[in-house]
């Protein structure tokens, strides 16, 4: 008999609760939502106010089976799901399925995993509260909606197999456009001046002085008019300006300011960032990490006042209650902060230590004083024309909380250095010891990271804090987004020069354009964006989109009724879909690029089958007319920005290199990228070493050599009863492949070589079949149960398919 049975979602989460609890409790785990819409008909009864159909997914079915068992024989239930509107939900359902009693159920919350926070939510249950699993229903209904209506459109109207997402497709749009404003960028050339002066302090000491003059030249030739009146210039010290500063600590972290930051100072993905943050929170280290909220607990505050004045004095504690600007802040209480503020340190794995010391170093600078500085410019006039250079540095005359803690900033152009000036009086002399004029150029929009779009997301209000990671690695998945580092490219600038009255000229070259671990939209990515803006504009929209979370708050809070507000959406929506369907035209983001000289055909680039591709010709209805040739777009090539002779030469592949073993080596591009073909097999060109356009015989045969070698390794055993049976060696160990499947092999199997063919088919039968979890159905049977409305036979069968949020 079970006196009090607690479930959480997570098993390590569990692990640390139940050091907590007495021998009276026993934790278990659900491990995350233990059932979800079912994939028929939407899992929407849209007829009945939207109501939803639930299922118990297929591999939580055991852990169902196991918490029911408990449940019934527990005294107590009591559930302790994360305190969001995920976790509302989690409990709700764990509550329907297990056909648990409201008299002896009790919904517990809490917002660190200490004992003291445990004991206190124990004392203190709730009921499950409707409002927030209105709100997560709503949000995960809409989303079901958008994505299972839009993808059929896509795939018959831009290419198979493509899905949409109210949130992704929005998040891919900035994304688009950014890129979009990029490739309309002209860079703009002026001319910076900046002079090397020579001054003497009183004690006799000679130092650099560094000035520029504060107006940019936008020519060569006022650049070199203003140098020729500096020639012969005597040079003194004109102003001294003192100014003092303060500056202030950033807030405490919530979830979006802990993803950009982590990205910037520890070069984290968002992803990665949420996982390694969800390990710390369950091991008890760090209060809940999804929140909107900069508060921070009176315990708090004063366990970093402590800690501040232990470690610093008291001059550098300055206790702040920041307030979240944000109005829908309210999913959890706090700020993400460390459990204990005492402990600077914690063991575990790697990342989790860094990222634990960000938090604890935020948190305690959040507390401390004020830094103060004094910024100083000296003016510097020269005789020959009264213009004045200014040389400009900040003196920290007090560190304050700059002694833990500096905040990193998405603009890479921007650095904080402290510049020290030397000592210096009005009507001081200083020497020119050189006036330097280099050409810069205007710089282009930024590409986001996935820092910088969580940060544009989070201004536009769109998305909550559990969305960001989850949006961002979804766009990723689904091919519509990249993260890269790409090369720049040369440019050259010049250096004009005065020096002892002689003005040179120098060019010189830089690299410009590079980016490292940038978002860039995918040719797909932006066909698709095009598309869903002309055709669903409302759903695209960036204010839509932001209201729609808005009024998932006021779901919430009681103030709205959720299947009110997804009717409100969903009926012009629908309509927009079918009419969309039924007049839209094809979309593949075709543009015609010009003729190629030596046919006289027309050259095009547009989405294909397998990807972007240029075709060289035009489709003819004609039989006996050519039929147009047609070639990948090689990497780093897009739809947007290739050229005609770009085009042109993507149909000189395939190239014949000669003969290799009295066989012909072939280089082209195929689906999968550039490769070498020999014997009918293929192997694949190396990226960033090997152009397609240039390799020769001798590294096609290094290549297919190489292939070989990769082949011999991976081979085992292969059975004469059946050439389909082999055992090969893959990435995760050896394994049977069979009709194009692979079955995994026991791991007490320490010599694949032993298995006989009737050994590997015995495994083969006793492996479960993989269960897709497809059913093919038309659009139109789907259509009409989804929506009670009758179709044409005209319309077209697809195949309905889950399109994840």
């Amino acid at each position: 008999m079970v006196e009090n049975l607690v479930i959480v979602e997570s098993p390590a989460k569990a692990k640390t609760i139940e050091k907590f609890l007495g021998k009276d409790f026993l934790v278990k785990s659900s491990f995350g939502h233990i059932r979800d819409l079912e994939k028929k008909d939407f899992g929407i009864d849209i007829q009945n106010n939207f109501t939803p159909k639930y299922v118990v997914s297929t591999d939580k079915k055991k852990v169902v089976a196991e918490l029911k068992k408990l449940a019934k024989e527990a005294k107590v239930v009591w559930i302790a799901s994360d305190e969001d509107r995920e976790g509302e939900a989690i409990a709700w359902h764990l509550f329907e399925v297990l056909k648990l009693k409201k008299e002896n159920t009790k919904r517990i919350v809490f917002h660190e995993i200490t004992k003291d926070a445990i004991l206190k939510a124990v004392e203190n249950p709730r009921d499950i509260d409707d409002n927030l699993v209105n709100a997560q229903q709503a949000r995960r209904i809409l989303d079901r909606l958008v994505g299972f209506e839009i993808s059929p459109v896509l795939w018959k109207k831009v290419k198979p197999q493509l899905s949409a997402g109210r949130v992704q497709s929005v998040s891919v749009r900035l994304i688009v456009e950014r890129e979009r404003e990029i490739i309309a960028f002209k860079p703009e050339a002026f001319y910076k001046i900046v002079a090397n002066f020579m001054v003497t302090e009183e004690n006799g000491t000679q130092k650099n002085l560094k000035a520029e003059y504060p107006k940019r030249f936008s020519s060569k030739e006022e650049t070199l008019q203003f140098l020729e009146s500096c020639k012969n210039a005597d040079y003194k010290i004109n102003e001294i300006e003192k100014k003092p500063s303060t500056r202030k600590p950033a807030a405490p972290f919530t979830t979006s300011t802990l993803q950009q930051e982590a990205s910037r100072k520890l070069g984290f993905s968002v992803s990665q960032t949420m996982a390694v943050a969800q390990r710390l929170y369950e091991a008890g280290n760090i209060t809940y990490m999804r929140t909107d909220s900069v508060n921070l607990s009176d315990t708090a505050l004063a366990a970093a006042k402590e800690e501040i004045t232990r470690h610093h004095g008291s001059e550098y504690v300055k206790i702040r209650k920041y307030h979240t600007k944000n109005k829908g802040a309210q999913e959890a209480h706090e700020a993400i902060r460390p459990t204990y503020l005492d402990r600077e340190v914690i063991s575990g794995e790697s990342n989790e230590i860094r990222l634990y010391n960000l938090i604890w170093k935020r948190t305690i600078a959040s507390q401390m004083s004020d830094a103060k500085l004094e910024k100083t410019n000296i003016k510097i006039v020269a005789s020959t024309n009264g213009k004045q250079f200014v040389a400009s540095g900040e003196m920290i005359k007090f560190d304050g909380f700059l002694k833990v803690y500096m905040e990193s900033t998405d603009d890479e152009r921007s650095k904080q250095e402290e510049t020290l000036l030397p000592q210096v009086k009005v009507n001081d002399p200083v020497t020119e010891n050189f006036l330097n004029a280099t050409q810069h150029f205007t710089h282009r929009p930024p590409r986001y990271t996935e820092a910088s779009l969580v940060k544009k997301l989070e201004e536009l209000g769109i998305g909550r804090p559990s969305t960001y990671a989850p949006t961002i690695t979804t766009v990723q998945n689904r091919g519509y987004v990249v993260k890269e580092s790409r090369d720049g490219v040369e440019r050259k600038y010049e250096i004009i020069s005065l020096k002892e009255n002689n003005i040179t000229e120098e060019i010189k070259t830089q690299i410009t354009g590079a980016d490292n671990k940038k978002l860039f939209p995918a040719d797909i990515g932006m066909v698709v964006t095009d598309f869903l803006t002309e055709h669903f504009p409302n759903v695209m929209n960036y204010n839509f989109t932001a209201d729609v979370e808005k009024e998932f708050d006021d779901i919430a809070m009681g103030k709205m009724i959720w299947y009110e507000m997804i009717g409100k959406f969903y009926n012009p929506f629908h309509d927009n879909v079918e009419k969309t369907l039924e007049h839209s035209a094809r979309s593949t983001g075709e543009r015609i690029l010009g003729e190629d000289p030596k046919t006289g055909k027309v050259i095009l680039v547009r989405i294909g089958r397998y990807g972007p591709m240029a075709q060289l010709g035009q489709t003819s209805e004609d039989k006996e007319a050519e039929a147009p040739k047609f070639a990948s777009l090689r990497p780093g090539q897009h739809l947007e920005t290739i050229t005609l002779e770009e085009a042109i030469d993507l149909f000189k592949l395939p190239r014949d290199l000669g003969l290799y073993e009295d066989k012909k080596v072939v280089v082209a591009i195929g689906r999968f990228g550039p490769y070498v073909r020999h014997d009918g097999k293929f192997a694949s060109l190396k990226k960033d070493i090997d152009d397609p356009m240039e390799i020769d015989l001798p590294r096609a045969i290094e290549l297919i050599e190489e292939k070989r070698k990769k082949d011999r390794e991976k081979f085992i055993k292969g059975f004469d009863e059946d050439p389909d049976l082999q055992i090969l060696n893959g990435r995760w160990g050896p394994y049977i492949a069979y009709q194009k499947e692979n079955y995994r092999l026991a791991k007490d199997i320490e010599d694949p070589k032993v298995l006989s063919f009737e050994d590997c088919m015995k495994i083969i039968k006793n492996t479960p079949k993989k269960k897709t979890g497809k059913k093919t159905v038309t659009k139109k049977a789907t259509a009409k149960k989804a929506t009670g409305k009758k179709t044409t036979t005209k319309k077209k069968t697809s195949t309905t398919k889950k399109t994840k949020k």
